[in-house]
């Protein structure tokens, strides 16, 4: 099994405990405010599900490109970076959302709010020299 065939299967597995259970899940994820960010491929066109952690800001989702701090943005940055229109599943809600990369400032501060929150995020910076991304989900349906 290849680390990217172990990626996928654990998300599987979180997918389908965080519909069955409206969004609660457990293991790494137990008690983080968790969504289904629901993209169109970048280069395949098929559309994709994968979990991410937020921080609620404002009516927005942030999510962060960490790649549990890997040298490459995930593949769902740049599926988001080409199709910014997706889909997220919050509890068993499904929203359409448009997204939106943060910068400068907003960036550091809303990336710093989450580290404060969940201290693994600043071992995510620590570990890469690239700067992670931090997207706003700005819902465009409810």
């Amino acid at each position: 099994m290849t680390q990217a065939d172990g990626v996928q299967a654990r998300n599987a597995r979180v997918i389908a405990e965080f519909r069955a259970n409206r969004g609660q899940v457990g293991g790494d994820f137990a008690g983080a405010p968790l969504l289904l960010l629901h993209t169109v491929g970048a280069r395949t066109g098929k559309p994709r599900v994968n979990p991410a952690m937020y921080l609620p800001d404002d009516g927005r989702y942030l999510i962060f490109a960490t790649n549990g701090g890997a040298d490459e943005h995930p593949a769902w940055y740049r599926n988001l970076m080409t199709h910014p229109s997706a889909q997220i599943e919050v509890g068993d809600r499904v929203i359409g959302v448009h997204a939106t990369e943060l910068r400068g400032h907003e960036r550091d501060d809303r990336y710093a709010a989450q580290a404060r929150l969940y201290p693994g995020f600043a071992a995510y910076e620590q570990n890469t020299a690239r700067t992670i991304p931090v997207i706003a989900l700005t819902p465009t349906s409810r």
